[in-house]
């Protein structure tokens, strides 16, 4: 893949998914991004026992690797002058500085963009959050669970009202990879800027934001009609008023959804691949225009359900490729992970994991030039420490003295 961000190089001092995931996604990109960790705990993502119920090998930690891959690991205790020191150096030849670090705290450790900018005046610096960089609650963190799917209301509107209460997250880091996306992108915009006008710029995203925007046109509809709609309980059959759009149910209990937005043009062509012929030859009045459908949406919804129900899932998803409207098959996440689509364009990529053996992750959505992503395994935490100071050009005696004072591993 074509490496956009070569000679770009990224000063990280973030944790967790939310922030570290645009690194990724700018490491893939072809920038050096280099992570700066706590020499002795490392990223609080190293010590995760368990995700989502299931063991976690910290050889092949995906966790880590997901947002992290690519990166140079470089461990340095930045509570101490010394290790505040060597940030400056570090952002001296650096274009980007990234974190997650709380007001109080990056005051508190002198990496605010003040800090920064003394050092390197040219720094991009970015930042993100879970709420954003101004008002109240500017000092409140939170994952994605809270500020993405709980607070923004994303998770309230996905949850049908008929439950007895809301419904959790149920993908660890959801919010987090499309945030990391949107950081990224911001880099982008202001290294774009920079080089157009000389001005170095701050970067802001928050976990908030991310969701409104993710769910944007269905905030800006609210906003205008004071009204709030939910999702409704799973059932096969039709929405209301277009009989081409729903999830229908299989005779083998899979499910397949129409989602015809606009039905005039491919009212013969859906009822004759759903295998209603009278309906396709427009011999029944009922579903003949546009104007009809909609008017008898709840007989077509019948026939339709009926005529889902009389056969597998795998014939659906065979048969339905010829099909001019719009369709899809309600498929699992590890489904997607061997559908054929998702391969042809790349979207697995493949790294050598700690332990040696092969490591399948997810590339990020941007493609440049129809090539895959060319990346390498998450960095052990403080791997790259000796090497990344002696290629800045700092003495070894400086580098044992630093390291018997606890200040790098």
């Amino acid at each position: 893949m074509a490496k956009v961000m070569q000679g770009i190089r990224v000063l990280e001092v973030a944790q967790h998914t939310f922030v570290p995931s645009a690194g990724a996604i700018l490491a893939d990109w072809g920038a050096d991004v280099v992570k700066i960790e706590h020499p002795i705990r490392g990223d609080a993502m190293r010590g995760l026992v368990t995700l989502g119920g299931q063991r976690v090998n910290p050889q092949r930690n995906t966790l880590m690797e997901h947002p992290n891959r690519g990166k140079r690991s470089v461990g340095v205790d930045i509570s101490t002058p010394e290790g505040q020191q060597l940030i400056y150096e570090f952002a001296k030849t650096a274009d980007v500085f990234l974190t997650n670090y709380l007001p109080q705290l990056r005051s508190k450790l002198k990496i605010d963009v003040e800090h920064l900018r003394a050092a390197n005046p040219d720094i991009i610096y970015a930042r993100g959050s879970a709420y954003g960089d101004k008002g109240p609650e500017r000092e409140t963190g939170g994952f994605d669970g809270t500020a993405f799917w709980t607070r923004s209301g994303v998770g309230y509107s996905m949850s049908p009202a008929a439950l007895d209460g809301p419904l959790s997250q149920g993908i660890p880091a959801f919010g987090d990879s499309t945030g990391g996306m949107n950081i990224a992108g911001g880099i982008a915009a202001a290294l774009f800027h920079r080089s157009r006008t000389g001005e170095a710029i701050e970067v802001d995203v928050s976990l908030l934001s991310t969701a409104w925007w993710s769910a944007g046109t269905a905030v800006d509809q609210f906003m205008e009609t004071g009204q709030v709609t939910r999702v409704s309980m799973p059932r096969s059959g039709s929405n209301p008023g277009n009989p081409f759009m729903g999830n229908f149910r299989t005779s083998d209990g899979g499910t397949i959804n129409l989602c015809v937005l606009i039905p005039g043009p491919h009212i013969r062509d859906t009822f004759r691949h759903l295998g209603v012929p009278a309906a396709a030859a427009a011999d029944d009045s009922r579903f003949s225009t546009v104007q009809t459908l909609m008017e008898n949406w709840e007989a077509a919804s019948e026939i339709i359900v009926r005529q889902f129900a009389e056969k597998p899932f795998a014939y659906w998803r065979e048969h339905l490729k010829t099909m001019t409207g719009q369709w899809a098959p309600f498929q699992s996440l590890l489904d997607l992970s061997n559908d054929e689509q998702a391969l042809a364009n790349d979207m697995v990529i493949e790294v050598e994991a700690s332990d040696g053996e092969p490591l399948r992750l997810v590339r990020g959505p941007v493609q440049f030039n129809h090539a895959p992503v060319e990346t390498t395994r998450a960095p052990q935490a403080s791997e790259h420490t000796e090497l990344f100071l002696m290629e800045m050009g700092i003495e070894w005696d400086r580098i044992e003295a630093l390291k018997a004072a606890n200040v790098i591993a």
